[in-house]
């Protein structure tokens, strides 16, 4: 089964992505920011397939923790989708260049986060657990 990492320091949003995500075949790990991502990572074994992060949080912003996770050589390639209200160009800009894969703004339903996971090919069908 695919994992996947939620990052958010809302745990509304937390519980609405994990419910999301174990509907379409994954398993779920949660930190509330970037900085406690890095800890829970480092308490991981198995290889996660996404990262869904928000932009705005305390301790290590989505930023910051991309640019973290991205000099991981088991982080490097996983695709990640930041998911969070800000529209700014530049700041869309910024994400990417840390390793964005898709960009998803708040607030989001179950459609779009399922269209996203077709644009990655990591819907259930795509992916081999």
């Amino acid at each position: 089964m695919p994992k996947a990492l939620i990052v958010d320091d809302s745990r509304a949003i937390r519980s609405i992505l994990k419910r999301i995500l174990e509907q379409n075949g994954f398993t779920t790990i949660q930190a509330e920011n970037g900085s406690h991502a890095l800890q829970v990572l480092g308490a991981e074994t198995e290889q996660l397939q996404l990262i869904c992060v928000d932009y705005n949080m305390p301790a290590m912003n989505g930023i910051e923790f991309l640019e973290h996770a991205r000099s991981l050589p088991e982080l490097v390639d996983v695709p990640a989708m930041m998911i969070t209200t800000e529209t700014h160009v530049e700041l869309m800009r910024r994400a990417f260049a840390a390793g964005v894969s898709e960009y998803l703004m708040k607030p989001f339903t179950e459609a779009m986060v399922r269209e996203k996971l077709d644009i990655l090919n990591l819907l259930p069908e795509q992916v081999e657990g």
